[in-house]
């Protein structure tokens, strides 16, 4: 996939990508100040930032956030929603090329984007953003596909996506992670994570994923007539729960 494309992928979900994509747990937080002694105040780097899911936790606990977006769409929303934070600011830049300072971030996190970045271009961009002895946060709320219902839901997504197999982040292992922070090493923890969603939901938190048909492309109607047969079997009280393990990794570089 070029560049471009991992940029503007996102464009047309921008709504559906921030009323239904999974938040991060305040643990992710308490785990950053009791092993990397991060402090509400110290400034965070947040690249590849979306509409503001990973910088949401950290404004939300005292930080400032520096957010980087190359796609428009998503960077503007994420104005929209996190605006009134006055330790906020969004700026158009990549991973590769963030456009912020030298030595400006006590952190530097990516949540749910590693996977897109350039690593080899990337490592001495995050060096030279953070200040001496800052920490890198990679961070991924990775679907679970333990029980029933989440097996039938990951076959309806490689049943109906067009490139799910090549973007699904469980292919960024920790071998590509042990490389980037190389020759220093990182540390890593789960925390559990879960959404309970009504029909609608569910519909929404499928049509946010890049790999899945939109509305306005063929093959929606019959993706959402086999969400609708899967809700209906495996709904307890009109409710479905998709779980998920955050996971994080930790290191200096």
């Amino acid at each position: 996939m070029t560049a471009h494309n991992s940029t503007q992928r996102f464009g047309n979900r921008v709504e559906d990508y921030v009323k239904y994509r999974p938040g991060y747990p305040a643990a992710v937080i308490t785990y950053l100040q009791e092993q990397y002694g991060l402090a509400p105040g110290n400034t965070v780097a947040d690249i590849g930032a979306g509409t503001g899911i990973s910088s949401a936790i950290f404004l939300q606990a005292g930080y400032k956030v520096m957010a980087v977006e190359p796609n428009a769409p998503m960077r503007e929303k994420s104005i929209e929603l996190l605006g009134q934070y006055p330790d906020f600011t969004a700026v158009d830049g990549s991973a590769e090329q963030t456009g912020l300072p030298a030595g400006c971030a006590d952190a530097v996190v990516a949540g749910q984007a590693f996977h897109w970045f350039n690593a080899a271009q990337t490592r001495p961009e995050f060096q030279r953003i953070l200040k001496p002895g800052g920490v890198v946060v990679l961070i991924w709320n990775e679907r679970l596909t333990e029980g029933d219902f989440e097996q039938a839901y990951d076959e309806l997504i490689v049943r109906h996506g067009s490139d799910y197999t090549q973007v699904d982040h469980r292919k960024t292992d920790e071998h590509k992670i042990g490389q980037f922070f190389s020759p220093s090493t990182f540390d890593a923890a789960t925390f559990p994570n879960q959404q309970v969603f009504d029909f609608d939901g569910l519909k929404g938190r499928l049509s946010s994923s890049s790999y899945v048909p939109a509305p306005d492309e063929p093959g929606y109607g019959p993706m959402i007539e086999d969400l609708r047969a899967l809700f209906d079997q495996y709904q307890q009280h009109n409710a479905i729960t998709v779980r998920y393990t955050t996971k994080l990794y930790a290191g200096r570089l």
